[in-house]
């Protein structure tokens, strides 16, 4: 009998099954990564070099080193945009707030009750350059909504988005209408999985109004209030669309934020590498708010655990 030779078997314990927990999650993630790190990674390193540099648009690149942070630092149009960003995330901090009890009110059974939860909510679907010019219009001296509504009275309204101490509370009114109502949202979801029978509990104890809410309900919405909180920070250090809209950073940069300033030197004044400095500045802001956003999002899942 001749002997017939089989193949060898292939070793179970092979390099592929010793680590496949950790290659297959890999392989699921690499096409995601891939397109993140081409459309977001990329870009990012990219404007950061940007800021090194001295660039018209179009031309030759000039290496400057530090020398537009330099004059970031010594521009005063940047401080000023600096200082308005804060009040953006100062006052936006009201959207929370006022969503939460917006969203208390609506969160009963009351006849027509629908029809002005369709009118909360509309806000949120407009677009911000509807708002942007809605609001306009309201602010004007002579033909707005306001100036119509106080000239019976014998008031007169100033010129709101002409004026350097009140634009920039003007832009940021605006742009509270539409972020409240994403707030309201959320807490209307998070008001859905509150638990009944805590409250009626609560009530059987004698607690009542104030102390209901901050000991009972609030309790079960601290999820709704984080990401109400997070989204409302990143949207005010982001703010954008309606300074262009409504004062596209005027009377003389009193209104200016970070994100419009870097819009307008690249743009408009051909300082792209000014601009890139100031985008980055802006990132690293956004940065540390990230970062701190993360780790407590890792400490409340630790903590649930």
């Amino acid at each position: 009998m001749t002997d017939i030779a089989f193949p060898a078997a292939r070793p179970r314990n092979s390099f592929f099954r010793r680590n496949r927990l950790v290659i297959m999650p890999l392989l699921f993630i690499a096409p995601a990564f891939g397109m993140f790190s081409l459309f977001v990674i990329y870009p990012i390193a990219q404007s950061i070099a940007l800021s090194f540099i001295e660039w018209q648009g179009i031309g030759p690149k000039k290496w400057i080193g530090f020398q537009n942070y330099i004059m970031l630092f010594n521009d005063p149009v940047f401080w000023k945009s600096l200082v308005n960003n804060i009040y953006w995330l100062v006052l936006f901090l009201l959207a929370p707030v006022i969503g939460l009890f917006v969203a208390l009110y609506l969160n009963q059974k009351v006849f027509g009750i629908r029809l002005i939860k369709s009118l909360f909510f509309f806000p949120f679907v407009v677009s911000q350059v509807v708002v942007g010019l809605v609001f306009t219009w309201f602010y004007d001296p002579a033909f707005g909504l306001i100036a119509t509504i106080l000239k019976p009275l014998g008031l007169q309204l100033p010129s709101i988005l002409a004026s350097e101490d009140w634009a920039t509370f003007g832009v940021i009114t605006a742009g509270l209408w539409p972020q409240t109502a994403y707030c309201m949202i959320l807490y209307l979801t998070g008001l859905n999985s509150v638990n009944p029978e805590m409250v009626e509990a609560a009530r059987l104890d004698g607690a009542k109004g104030w102390n209901l809410l901050v000991k009972i309900v609030l309790p079960q919405l601290r999820a709704a209030t984080f990401i109400a909180i997070v989204v409302t920070v990143i949207g005010a250090l982001r703010s954008f669309d309606l300074v262009a809209i409504m004062t596209e950073g005027g009377p003389y940069n009193s209104s200016n934020v970070l994100a419009f300033y870097m819009y307008d030197n690249a743009i408009f004044r051909y300082r792209v590498g000014y601009a890139a400095a100031i985008a980055t500045i802006l990132f690293l802001i956004m940065d540390i708010y990230i970062v701190w956003f993360l780790m407590r999002l890792l400490k409340n899942e630790k903590g649930t655990r």
